[in-house]
């Protein structure tokens, strides 16, 4: 109740917590409404329905790569980040050249997040900005409909281009947060199927359950810590008064399982109430790549479990997890066992 009360307050608790523009999160109103006007439609039904053929091509190529690598697979290195980095660059109309460079860039980019030091998080961020100028400069006079990183720089808010900061911002947003959020959650769910049996074989027997099973798994173990907020003006929250200024911290994981919204917080139903999932957030701030998201991961496990006949934890290496501010693993050792022939 708590985050719900900050998430739906967001006069009270605001999202212009960054020294760093963060485009559209990292504004309140009325700017953030011009701003999600301009780029919601990225994530329209019509144009995830258009890139799902893309998605599942990607998607079986993973998957049949993984197979036969044989053997035991190192899933968040060599499985999940790799095949988060290939679909949204295809989403972007990223060349292939990209994804190498953009994926070291990631592993740079959450090391740097790790660390707390400003100015190595800034060196990051700059190359970020340099890697978004190269991609405009190659998109110069290529008309907007050639793909949606060009629909993008031809977009407009109160009647100008989005700059190039803009630019980079709203590009970070759909890469770091979609590919790291994407990644984290490729490797809690096949660790959850291959600790599942009985609803891995149900899954890949019923795909049809698999939307449904995929939120609630991720409800139950959250690949996003959490996000920030600044009281704008004295405020009680959860019976403590706080003053104006202050920094809120919320922690998704820790909502998704608070027992005062879901009975049995650590049991897996599919027929709890989606509204209260959140997985993507709520309020005004509702994550705009959800739908991308979702279509990502659904495709992905579609084409998993389609081909093999069981996944399986690799006995002789445990897993880690990650470390806040990451979730999920940090490393995880499978097998996956290809569907007979």
């Amino acid at each position: 109740p708590e985050v719900m009360q900050v998430l739906l307050d967001h006069a009270t608790f605001s999202s212009a917590v960054s020294a760093h523009p963060a485009v559209p999160n990292g504004y309140d109103q009325p700017q953030h409404t011009r701003y999600r006007q301009a780029l919601d439609h990225f994530f329209a039904p019509e144009r995830m329905a258009r890139f799902e053929p893309a998605c599942r091509a990607l998607s079986a190529a993973t998957v049949q790569e993984a197979l036969q690598l044989g053997g035991s697979l190192e899933i968040t290195q060599e499985f999940a980040l790799p095949f988060a980095v290939r679909v949204q660059s295809a989403f972007l109309g990223w060349p292939t050249l990209l994804q190498d460079e953009l994926l070291q860039w990631l592993r740079r980019s959450q090391a740097a997040t790790r660390s707390g030091d400003r100015a190595q998080t800034a060196a990051v961020a700059q190359e970020f900005e340099d890697l978004v100028q190269r991609v405009r400069q190659a998109r110069q006079g290529v008309p907007p409909e050639h793909d949606i990183s060009s629909e993008l720089m031809h977009t407009r808010v109160d009647g100008r281009l989005l700059d190039l900061r803009e630019l980079a911002s709203v590009l970070r947003n759909w890469t770091v947060g979609e590919v790291g959020t994407i990644a984290a959650s490729i490797g809690i769910l096949l660790h959850w199927l291959a600790s599942h049996p009985d609803w891995q074989q149900r899954l890949r027997s019923d795909p049809d359950l698999l939307p449904a099973a995929i939120d609630e798994v991720l409800r139950i173990d959250g690949p996003l810590v959490g996000n920030r907020r600044i009281t704008t003006r004295p405020v009680e929250l959860g019976g403590c008064p706080l003053p104006a200024g202050e920094r809120i911290a919320i922690n998704w994981i820790a909502a998704n399982r608070d027992p005062r919204v879901f009975g049995q917080p650590d049991e897996f139903r599919l027929d709890r109430d989606p509204a209260l999932n959140l997985l993507y957030g709520a309020g005004i701030h509702v994550c705009p790549g959800a739908p991308l998201a979702r279509l990502e991961l659904r495709v992905l496990m579609e084409e998993v479990l389609a081909h093999t006949r069981h996944i399986t934890l690799a006995d002789e290496h445990a897993p880690t997890r990650a470390v806040a501010p990451d979730a999920g693993y940090a490393t995880l050792r499978m097998r996956l066992h290809p569907a007979a022939a």
